[in-house]
């Protein structure tokens, strides 16, 4: 089994910057992509980034490209999300996930193992 548990979370100005961690623990290397989701309150989940294992190669929502990336450590057991020029839009609960498979890039779907999550708030 794997353990996701994501921390960096909180409130910042528009504009503002905010980086996202999650740890991961147990058969991480089983996994091919991890990623990041967030969910608008009252919205379905939202695939915003994701990284696979293997390449390292990284794919986004268009709404984030260019603000966002996402990274992970060499060991691969940390993920990270950098935030940049946020905005009010952005507010949302932030889901860190992985999947075996990944073959739908994005696709929440792809994900079977999921962090608790951590709120991001942007002001305007």
């Amino acid at each position: 089994d794997v353990q996701l548990v994501e921390s960096g979370g909180g409130s910042v100005q528009a504009g503002g910057s905010l980086t996202l961690s999650c740890v991961a623990s147990g058969y991480i290397d089983k996994r091919n992509c991890m990623g990041w989701v967030r969910q608008i309150a009252g919205e379905g989940r939202e695939g915003i980034a994701t990284i696979y294992n293997g390449g390292g190669s990284t794919w986004y929502h268009g709404s984030v490209k260019g603000r966002f990336t996402i990274s992970q450590d060499s060991a691969k057991t940390t993920l990270f999300l950098e935030m940049n020029s946020l905005k009010p839009d952005d507010t949302a609960m932030y889901y860190c996930a992985t999947g075996v498979y990944c073959a739908n890039v994005l696709s929440p779907s792809e994900y079977d193992t999921w962090g608790q999550g951590t709120q991001v708030t942007v002001s305007s």
